[in-house]
């Protein structure tokens, strides 16, 4: 997917391992790339470091420096046109933009810009034209948005190391961008707004402007996006109760008995597969992608796993962890851990490359599409909702819930609780009154029983009184 000329870019990242993250949120994305971005610029400084101390051995009179994202040259020269001469010399010193970016491809621009200056200068030719006065970067037309989607992709990962969860990023970035502007519009800010405010539906505006910020971010492109920042308070989501749950599963049953006759012999048992991500989704609440990318099938299958943790490769979106499972019950209920279905899920992501977002999508876009032909009334992200939901009615604690989600805790409480519907409520609030009426119970039991115990602590002492009354007695 990617060019040769990217290759000195990932060389650059080469010793970065981006930090850790369980923040799956656009924060949690923000400030990963901000390491990225922070640890490119300060290969480029020091590979400007470089570059300026060759042109002090050639003796060019010219160095470079770096500002505000950009490559200036600096050099001592004649009076610029409408410039005041305050020391009387004729000459004095500039800095020269060119607009040239502060990254790797700018500095050889740079540098070969600096000697030609240089030469300039050593000749004493050097004149104040439209070049260096900086009218040709004034004069440079705007690009169209479609123009600069062409180039998005090289662009964006001269700041961004390429993994898979960068790739699946950059491709959402990407896709959303596309979808919602018109590639004839000139790439201004005015432009991209008006796009955002075409769209109806909050949740895709806000998804959109996420995208459309990346876009800008890449070509700096002034825009501001803060109106569109807050993620929409309200969306509609059905959230599956258990019983729901175990009664969407029994659907891929009731499509085999209903389905007709199967024209492809190959995929007569195709539905097993995706049954069988159904269950997992509901167990461990996972994102699709989590079952796909990498999946360690032994470790799954492995005798040594006496806890039934599902682990999530560290390719995906918030990296590794041990997903732990609720209603451990459904995973033998659901035959989750039989062997023919992990030879369907290896058979399935064999034909695809892990690395590629576009791949990897088509097999979370046919989960959706089966939930769909089976006729459920909720999406696969619902399960993974229903799993925090049912998580915080059993009294798991926020931050353990959330590790095993992986998110942050930030994200669970503000994202994953707002899906309370009122008979959830009602079933949080009862369970947990039913727990304080448990407790309330075995406290007076307890209580009855230190009566019952200091009552029979007095029957003792009674009758080791008067058994030495009698000893005395006997003895007088």
């Amino acid at each position: 997917m990617h060019n040769q000329g990217q290759d000195k870019y990932q060389q650059a990242f080469a010793d970065l391992e981006p930090a850790s993250s369980t923040d799956g949120s656009f924060l949690g994305s923000s400030l990963q790339a901000q390491q990225q971005k922070e640890h490119m610029r300060t290969k480029v400084l020091l590979e400007l470091e470089k570059v300026n101390l060759r042109l002090k051995s050639a003796k060019a009179k010219v160095t470079i420096r770096e500002s505000n994202g950009s490559l200036q040259l600096r050099a001592t020269l004649p009076i610029k046109p409408g410039d005041k001469d305050s020391n009387g010399t004729g000459r004095k010193q500039y800095n020269i933009s060119l607009n040239i970016p502060s990254n790797l491809d700018g500095l050889k621009t740079a540098e070969e810009e600096a000697y030609e200056l240089g030469k300039l200068i050593a000749r004493k030719t050097f004149e104040w034209n439209d070049k260096y006065l900086g009218n040709e970067a004034i004069k440079k037309e705007f690009k169209t948005i479609g123009e600069l989607l062409e180039q998005f992709e090289n662009e964006y990962f001269k700041t961004h190391k390429r993994t898979t969860k960068s790739e699946h990023t950059f491709f959402y970035y990407f896709s959303r961008t596309k979808r919602f502007t018109n590639p004839k519009d000139l790439a201004i800010a005015e432009n991209l707004i008006s796009s955002l405010e075409q769209i109806d539906k909050e949740w895709a505006k806000y998804n959109a402007a996420r995208a459309i910020a990346a876009f800008c971010v890449t070509f700096n492109i002034e825009i501001n996006l803060s109106k569109y920042s807050k993620m929409p308070e309200n969306n509609s989501r059905n959230i599956p109760t258990d019983a729901e749950i175990y009664d969407g599963i029994l659907k891929f049953e009731d499509y085999l008995h209903n389905r007709g006759n199967q024209v492809n012999q190959n995929l007569q048992d195709s539905w097993q597969l995706w049954r069988w991500t159904y269950g997992m989704l509901a167990v461990f609440g996972l994102r699709p992608r989590e079952l796909f990318i990498n999946p360690d099938i032994d470790w799954w299958l492995s005798q040594e796993n006496t806890d039934l943790t599902w682990k999530v490769h560290k390719d995906c979106k918030t990296g590794e962890r041990e997903a732990l499972p609720l209603h451990r019950q459904w995973i033998e209920d659901f035959d989750l851990r039989n062997p023919k279905y992990l030879e369907m899920l290896k058979g399935a992501i064999a034909k695809k490359d892990n690395t590629n977002h576009a791949e990897i999508t088509a097999l979370t876009q046919r989960v959706s599409w089966w939930f769909r032909k089976i006729g459920l009334d909720f999406k696969p992200y619902d399960l993974r909702h229903a799993w925090a939901i049912r998580a915080h009615i059993l009294g798991i604690p926020i931050k353990a819930a959330a590790d095993n989600l992986g998110h942050s805790v930030q994200v669970h409480t503000q994202t994953y609780q707002r899906w309370f519907s009122l008979d959830m409520r009602k079933l949080a609030i009862n369970q947990a009154l039913s727990k304080r009426n448990e407790v309330e119970l075995i406290r007076e039991e307890n209580a009855k029983f230190r009566m019952e115990n200091d009552k029979l602590k007095l029957e003792v002492e009674k009758l080791r009184m008067e058994l030495v009354y009698k000893r005395s007695y006997t003895q007088n």
